[in-house]
């Protein structure tokens, strides 16, 4: 669901709805509830002095994950707003909701070994998991909040579920043994 400027009128009307779910999503990144609701007050208040340069017909949804992400990664020592792992360049459109071998694997694993392994991924693979798989985010939508190319985020989502399929596999062989 895209939320567009000219469909309401207020940073309220835009902004609360989305609220929950940018605390969730700050929760996972930042992995201490104290920190997330400062993360949210702290992203809501940037959102608002900057509203008005909210372009219209613009995705706001990924304008405010934009905004909460780069906070994020400011607010982390030695990291910037602007990390860029990979240079793909790759404008072709896929849909995230569809069903792979991936979410039947997770779907089927209980969810205290998915979050402990989503822990133990670096922040640029762990938020497009999140941003994909929690948020709901199309791939387009991803890029403009992480401000990466469509290609990018597909490749890091890839290798992002890569890595987490062989952190829960090694686990579960772990505990069989």
């Amino acid at each position: 669901m895209e939320t567009r400027i000219g469909d309401t009128g207020s940073f309220e009307e835009l902004a609360m709805p989305l609220f929950a779910r940018l605390y969730a999503f700050a929760c996972w990144l930042t992995q201490d509830r104290d920190a997330a609701e400062d993360l949210v007050q702290e992203t809501l208040m940037k959102a608002l002095k900057g509203f008005s340069s909210f372009q219209q017909g613009s995705n706001f949804r990924a304008w405010i994950h934009r905004i909460l992400r780069n906070t994020f990664l400011t607010s982390q020592a030695g990291l910037k707003a602007s990390v860029s792992l990979d240079a793909e360049d790759d404008t072709t459109l896929e849909p995230s909701t569809s069903i792979t071998p991936e979410s039947l694997f997770l779907a089927r694993l209980d969810s205290e070994s998915v979050e402990r392994a989503l822990i133990e991924l670096p922040v640029h693979f762990r938020e497009v998991v999140l941003l994909c798989d929690l948020e709901e985010l199309s791939y387009q939508e991803i890029s403009l909040a992480v401000g990466v190319p469509v290609g990018t985020v597909m490749s890091r989502l890839s290798r992002a579920r890569k890595a987490l399929r062989a952190l829960l596999t090694a686990k579960q062989e772990g505990a069989r043994r």
